[in-house]
């Protein structure tokens, strides 16, 4: 499973480099981001990173990516003894559209512009 924050107004993802596993959600999320014209960043994300984007209220969103789990909301997370409640605890948004989308394509509920749906015969 991948990490995925919404800080700023901008999805921010650790960067592959060895021991963050590439993944078909992972390139999904980012290419639907970018696609509804979210800036998307690749870069190192530290733990006081995200402390500090916590504390001044930019730290808006938080979900993990992979296979099985698709689209996972993050309502806390912890560090130490330090708790952070991710907005009000509950799916954000982008988290939320992300998942209906990429469901919705899988299930064929929701049209595939992108030619992500194959025919197993």
């Amino acid at each position: 499973m991948n990490i995925m924050f919404k800080i700023n107004g901008k999805i921010v993802t650790p960067m592959l480099n060895g021991s963050i596993l590439p993944g078909i959600t992972r390139n999904s999320v980012l290419f639907l981001c970018r696609q509804w014209g979210m800036e998307v960043e690749e870069r190192k994300v530290s733990v006081d990173e995200l402390i500090e984007a916590q504390k001044n209220g930019t730290l808006e969103e938080v979900f993990g990516t992979g296979t099985a789990a698709v689209i996972s909301p993050v309502g806390k997370l912890r560090y130490m003894d330090e708790v952070m409640t991710i907005g009000d605890g509950n799916i954000g948004p982008v988290t939320q559209k992300l998942y209906d989308t990429i469901t919705g394509i899988q299930t064929g509920k929701v049209e595939d512009k992108y030619g992500w749906r194959v025919r197993a015969d």
